[in-house]
């Protein structure tokens, strides 16, 4: 049976998009259900003999799903990586290298196909954040057809970026499963007083992460 695919998506960039992909994978593991989780396009990740890699995305990813980290599992979870921390457009440049977005959307296709339960993709960047030279992660969403899950931060200004995130997606008629608050460090307002703000016009359910705890069982049960 094809997997369901949710496809994490930020309403900006350094945001806790992975925190809050890793603690749904626990959650749903938690739960007894069948996860699988990538990040196919990476930038900003040390080679894995670093010893700075164990901080990536990719390796905090494999962490939530119980995965050791070898060449084989990080090739499987982030097959475009790339060193730089920088917009994997400028950073492939960089390396000499091209992303198509076909090869990428067919990538992301084929790993539905093949995974039992639920494929959780993690974006990159913020929602419209390049992805390649022509295309943004909207144009990678959209390609794909799947529902999102919007994550947010708490900072100053983090609100109307989620609104307007979550106004973009409604207008490309992208569903929009749930909105999860991650905390932002030293943000003036609580991340539930920022989560109750954005729940007013969201359209969707909204949850709140704060740093430490465990992904709401409720969010879990949306997927």
């Amino acid at each position: 049976m094809p997997a369901r695919a949710l496809f994490i998506a930020g309403a900006g960039t350094e945001i806790g998009k992975t925190y809050v992909t890793a603690a749904l994978t626990r959650r749903l593991r938690a739960q007894g259900r069948a996860v699988r989780t990538v990040k196919p396009l990476a930038s900003g990740v040390p080679s894995l003999g670093d010893p700075g890699f164990i901080e990536s995305d990719t390796a905090r990813l494999l962490d939530a799903q119980g995965i050791a980290l070898d060449a084989e599992a990080v090739e499987s979870c982030s097959p475009w990586r790339f060193s730089a921390p920088l917009s994997p457009d400028q950073a492939a440049v960089l390396e000499g290298r091209s992303l198509d977005l076909t090869d990428l959307v067919g990538w992301c296709r084929a790993e539905i196909a093949r995974t039992e339960g639920t494929l959780l993709i993690e974006g990159v960047g913020g929602l419209m954040s390049p992805v390649t030279a022509v295309a943004t992660g909207l144009d990678w969403l959209r390609a794909l057809g799947v529902p999102a899950l919007l994550v947010s931060g708490s900072y100053l200004g983090a609100i109307s970026h989620a609104l307007t995130a979550c106004e973009t997606l409604r207008l490309h008629d992208v569903p929009l499963r749930a909105v999860a608050v991650s905390e932002s460090p030293g943000a003036p307002a609580p991340a539930a007083t920022v989560a109750a703000a954005i729940a007013r016009h969201a359209g969707a359910p909204v949850f709140c992460l704060r740093r430490g705890e465990t992904c709401p069982e409720d969010l879990g049960g949306l997927i």
